[in-house]
């Protein structure tokens, strides 16, 4: 993608959608973190059905660490390796009671510290709790990435370190938002929608895929 196609790429998304958000449902800080926590290879949907009725017994630190592993393991069981996320969250839980008084840290090094906390879920945190300009490199933002040429890159860290660069300072904080969307629900893996895309005319594959069956 050429460079000077970035900025309508991502005045068009932000025109479509002005205040982009995650699907996760959540009502703090530490349920969003416990939300991402639980959405490695599961979907939003999916979490949001489990945490629903977790949040409603269990919404912070202290109470997850109160209703105990086999309880917490029993409301998560429906999300993919969910006995791994229920330890993975309960020790999260006592670190963040035992080290940071009950409340999520704003750094990207303690975040990464906590069991089951990768980049990608720090990313998230920092950009949706604290409005930082940071980008959680999924599935789909690596897709759009790279089918755009927006931020084409070999792995995850490639993609988000290009993104960082060619992205306008004024869509940064939202535009890990736009892209995930996009890819989620138009910029598809085995069946884009190129033909009702409204970003299609900045794309670099756009054309090829339209002529495809």
């Amino acid at each position: 993608m050429k460079t000077e196609f970035i900025a309508p790429f991502f005045a068009t998304l932000k025109a479509a959608n002005p205040q982009p958000n995650t699907e996760l449902e959540y009502t703090n800080v530490f349920e969003l973190l416990a939300a991402v926590l639980l959405s490695a290879q599961a979907t939003d949907v999916g979490v949001n059905k489990a945490t629903r009725r977790l949040f409603a017994v269990a919404n912070s630190p202290q109470k997850m660490l109160a209703l105990g592993l086999d309880a917490v393991t029993e409301h998560i069981r429906t999300i993919g390796l969910f006995r791994t996320k229920a330890k993975n969250l309960m020790q999260t839980c006592r670190i963040l009671v035992e080290q940071h008084g009950g409340q999520v840290p704003r750094t990207r090094e303690a975040l990464e510290a906590l069991p089951g906390v990768g980049r990608k879920t720090a990313n998230v945190v920092l950009n949706v709790a604290f409005g930082e300009p940071t980008m959680a490199v999924d599935t789909h933002i690596f897709r759009v990435g790279n089918r755009t040429g927006l931020a084409p890159g070999k792995n995850p860290l490639a993609v988000e370190l290009r993104l960082l660069k060619r992205v306008p300072a004024e869509y940064l904080v939202d535009a890990h938002h736009w892209l995930i969307l996009h890819g989620r629900y138009v910029c598809q893996a085995r069946r884009p929608w190129c033909e009702q895309c409204q970003v299609a005319t900045w794309c670099d594959s756009a054309p090829r895929l339209m002529r495809s069956p």
